[in-house]
């Protein structure tokens, strides 16, 4: 095994640690993080399969490869509704996912399902992440710093402003800019990727807890109602 490919191994592994987290806490279903699951477990397995890991024909390789630059920004986009304050807002991005999508269908439509349609459609995804990661890292950090509390949003927000701040300079670098240094800004991609996916499951894990008390306020709210409505 190369360095190369025990980057990439490391890379897949380091994806894979959110998963089992996520699996393991039962946040699965909780809210959106179904799209972050989604997310971690394509990017994952597509690692593998480059790096021949799983072995599998190049052409279902790249054809997968586009799918998931297509998913990334609708999935991503879609867990971060859940840091947004208000369901207006919410509702919002919702839109802002659809319209998105919406997008990338036209794109495919006209220039195909390929690398070239991924270039293009890729730029406004990234801007929308890298955007929306921005605002909700103040704020989860405005909160975490000034409440002491929900610690575990900052450090999720904070990964993601990272990552999508590293993979928009990748973008501009690989398909724009078109440098010969290949090799190098695979290892950056490696590299802001294993970084964001600890922040994220160190974010995850922190944010349990906080989802443990919250559900024991839930409970005994409603318990509370129960014995005022029977007094």
């Amino acid at each position: 095994m190369t360095w190369f490919s025990a980057m990439g191994l490391i890379t897949a592994i380091a994806l894979f640690l959110p998963i089992v987290i996520i699996l393991t806490l039962r946040l699965a279903w909780y809210k959106s993080f179904p799209a972050l699951l989604i997310y971690f477990l394509l990017v994952s397995v597509h690692i593998f399969l480059s790096l021949d890991f799983i072995k599998a024909n190049r052409n279902i390789i790249q054809y997968y490869g586009v799918f998931n630059n297509f998913i990334d920004a609708p999935l991503m986009l879609t867990f971060m509704t859940y840091f947004s304050k208000t369901a207006t807002f919410r509702n919002r991005m919702r839109v802002v996912i659809i319209a998105l999508i919406l997008f990338e269908v036209v794109i495919i439509a006209v220039f195909g399902f390929n690398r070239n349609s991924v270039v293009i459609a890729m730029a406004p995804g990234l801007s929308l992440v890298l955007a929306f990661s921005l605002i909700f890292f103040i704020h989860q950090v405005k909160i975490a710093v000034v409440y002491q509390k929900a610690a575990g949003k900052a450090f999720m927000t904070a990964a993601l402003l990272f990552a999508y701040g590293g993979y928009s300079f990748i973008y501009v670098a690989y398909y724009l800019i078109k440098t010969p240094d290949r090799a190098d800004i695979q290892l950056m991609y490696y590299l802001v990727t294993i970084f964001s996916s600890l922040l994220v499951a160190t974010g995850v894990l922190i944010e349990r807890r906080r989802v443990k008390q919250l559900n024991e306020l839930k409970i005994t709210r409603e318990e509370l109602k129960v014995i005022y409505g029977r007094s």
